[in-house]
């Protein structure tokens, strides 16, 4: 379980597929505080440790097929930066909101405005009305997972949002690397879920 509060970036160091399966080698500050089998978030998607190299700072997690097809994973190439979370403790604040670290789909983002110190970020996103019955959409001022990032929705249509990005987020997060065209991940909130699960059920 996860808050969407990014701990740290880490930068992609090596990729090797092993069948449908792609191993993620990362760069990161965090790599002291890892064990192996230990869940991080990457970019939202919640991935196990496999390997460790202290002496390097690198740490190895494996993305299998279904992984890769409903996330942007398997779209990195190294030099690229991911968004970390470590797990969150059940005594910790919840700043964020819950996030379980199951991307649901992807978005494209279709513009970047600069607001006067900070950024308005649209994000478009495939709207099928069998997505749309278990959940996967976004409410005004409701929370919404972008890359792993715990934001709030604001102009909110069937198929697309727009989230607020102040200057720390933006320096702190890849966020200052998504520009037009750039497909990230998304986990809808998984109280939205429940509720739509729950009124389909009762019909």
């Amino acid at each position: 379980m996860f808050s969407g509060i990014v701990q740290t970036i880490g930068t992609v160091v090596r990729l090797d597929r092993e069948g449908d399966n792609l191993h993620l080698t990362l760069k990161a500050d965090i790599v002291p505080e890892l064990h192996i089998d230990q869940s991080v978030a990457h970019n939202g998607v919640c991935l196990t440790v496999v390997a460790l190299d202290a002496d390097a700072g690198t740490y190895t997690v494996t993305a299998i097929r279904e992984t890769l097809e409903k996330s942007n994973l398997g779209l990195l190439q190294v030099g690229d930066l991911v968004n970390l979370e470590r797990s969150m403790r059940m005594d910790a604040l919840l700043d964020g909101h819950i996030v379980q670290g199951h991307v649901d789909t992807t978005a494209l983002c279709t513009a970047v405005d600069f607001a006067d110190g900070s950024w308005y970020y649209t994000f478009r996103y495939e709207a099928a009305e069998s997505m749309r019955k278990v959940g996967y959409v976004t409410v005004e001022k409701g929370s919404v997972a972008v890359n792993g990032v715990s934001l709030t929705v604001v102009n909110s249509t069937d198929c697309s949002f727009q989230v607020a990005i102040i200057p720390y987020t933006h320096e702190h997060t890849n966020f200052h690397r998504i520009q037009s065209g750039t497909r990230v991940n998304l986990e809808f909130d998984i109280i939205g879920k429940y509720v739509a699960r729950l009124l389909g059920t009762a019909k």
